[in-house]
């Protein structure tokens, strides 16, 4: 039987993928050139922050060649580090985590609308799911 193409993924830190774990046995047991996948990587991270956790989709085929395809940072990542929070409130719609201001969340969405999974939602869409988020979170928009 003809091998298929194995598909995983994970979010890998911008501009820092390293061989150490969790990342190294994740490439390793699936056969990956580890130093290679990394150097890759990171050339395509390059341009982000150093640790950013970036949405990261491997396909490796079977004669262990592989795509990177990259997504934008979570919105949860980008909403926490607009509101200068480590977390969300533990109990949101009771207290709150911090505040973001409307202009914020659209720079937010702006950068969320270059990721796939946005690719048909219109800014205001994006900018609504944001603000969901927020609420989520118990970080308050003003």
């Amino acid at each position: 039987a003809a091998k298929q193409a194995t598909k995983f993924s994970m979010y890998i830190a911008a501009n820092a993928a390293a061989p150490a774990p969790p990342l190294g046995p994740a490439l390793g047991q699936r056969g990956i050139n580890i130093m290679e996948f990394c150097k890759t990587f990171n050339d395509r991270t390059k341009h982000f922050t150093k640790g950013v956790p970036i949405p990261t989709t491997v396909q490796v085929k079977p004669d262990r060649t592989f795509t990177i395809s990259t997504g934008m940072p979570p919105s949860s990542y980008l909403l926490k580090k607009a509101a200068g929070i480590q977390k969300g409130s533990s109990n949101p719609g009771h207290t709150s985590a911090g505040k973001v201001t409307l202009r914020q969340i659209y720079e937010i969405a702006k950068v969320k609308q270059q990721d796939p999974k946005f690719r048909h939602t219109s800014l205001q869409g994006v900018c609504r799911s944001l603000i969901g988020s927020c609420r989520t979170m118990g970080i308050d928009v003003v």
